[in-house]
């Protein structure tokens, strides 16, 4: 049985790691590395420091299916609908461009609920996948027919085969043999990645605390509010349908605008989130006061410009395997890192 490392527990590395266990059950051990302290990458859901606030997705927010995707992906829409996963988005939405023939899903449990569903239909058994956080991998060397796996803490492992899923930057610093491996080609297409960075800033409020406003979502880009740095906000749990299902406080979440973001991305967080919260109060002056805040700084967000001419996936070297894959290799949503996934199975296969 082969012994297959996945690095990263976002969408993609989850995707990976579900599709390859129900296509090649026999064929491979999977196993996955990610240098968090929980697995969601970008889809990730914050967890409140008081249990009686509800929970904030501070990364993704909805998946959009476009009438093309709905059909080429039916079944996986249909099973993370059919298991309480996904459900239409159906609050009030203020500033939507709306997409003719598209359909928006909320995660009624949190966005990272859709990733932990794809790890634990990849596991062996009930205990869920072979999981590991805070491995952080720092390099990878080729030792004939297997790779040695660095990481920051802790000893190193050897793999038959290497799927790398975060940010390319990341993968563009890894030391040892990948470096070396890299075609010129290859090298230009992958630094030539871009992305969107921003801040996303959560407030949790009180049980019983009415956020006054008469939307679930709102755009504030689209809406003429001449805010240079909020673009999006959220309430949870409204924008999930599950207001009024559980006595936990509210959840105000906003996103930086991508300027905004690129602006102040080598400050502090600390230093960011005054300024986030000055500007929510100017566009909310009634808004609560909050029992806690929370603010992330997402360097990579958003893919603006993918690696060209790529199936999802690039190949690094067949013999050990090393593929890299992600949305940079397709497009920057739920299906592009379905499109990856379904590619590096494929890649799977043909070398069975």
């Amino acid at each position: 049985m082969s012994r297959v490392l996945i690095v990263g527990a976002g969408l993609t590395g989850s995707l990976c790691a579900c599709l390859l266990r129900r296509n090649m059950d026999s064929k491979v051990h999977i196993v996955v590395w990610d240098k968090s302290k929980g697995s969601g990458g970008r889809m990730c859901t914050s967890r409140p420091p008081d249990s009686q606030c509800h929970s904030a997705d501070i990364g993704a927010q909805y998946i959009t299916a476009t009438h093309e995707y709905a059909e080429s992906h039916h079944s996986l829409y249909t099973e993370l609908v059919s298991a309480g996963v996904l459900r239409p988005l159906d609050c009030v939405v203020e500033g939507l461009r709306h997409q003719k023939g598209s359909q928006n899903y909320v995660a009624p449990l949190g966005m990272s609920s859709v990733v932990k569903h794809f790890l634990c239909e990849s596991a062996y058994s009930f205990l869920g996948a072979d999981l590991f956080l805070e491995r952080h991998v720092t390099g990878l060397y080729r030792r004939g027919a297997s790779w040695e796996v660095h990481r920051k803490h802790g000893a190193s492992e050897r793999f038959d085969s290497v799927i790398l899923t975060m940010p390319v930057p990341q993968i563009l610093q890894l030391q040892g043999d990948l470096p070396l491996l890299l075609s010129v080609q290859q090298r230009a297409q992958l630094e030539a990645v871009k992305y969107s960075s921003r801040f996303a800033l959560a407030l949790f409020f009180a049980p019983g605390v009415d956020i006054e406003v008469p939307w679930g979502v709102r755009y504030y880009n689209n809406q003429g509010d001449n805010s240079e740095c909020i673009c999006y906000a959220t309430v949870e749990p409204r924008k999930r349908g599950t207001e009024g299902h559980a006595a936990l406080g509210p959840a105000l979440v906003v996103h930086s605008s991508a300027p905004f973001g690129l602006q102040h991305l080598e400050k502090e967080k600390e230093e960011v989130e005054p300024v986030v919260l000055r500007e929510v109060y100017r566009l909310l002056p009634n808004l609560p006061q909050p029992i806690s805040i929370k603010c992330h700084k997402w360097r990579y967000s958003q893919v603006l410009t993918s690696v060209a001419d790529c199936p999802g996936h690039m190949t690094i070297l067949e013999r050990p395997l090393l593929v890299c894959a992600g949305d940079a290799f397709s497009h920057s949503n739920f299906d592009g890192c379905v499109e990856s996934a379904v590619s590096v199975l494929a890649v799977f296969q043909a070398g069975s």
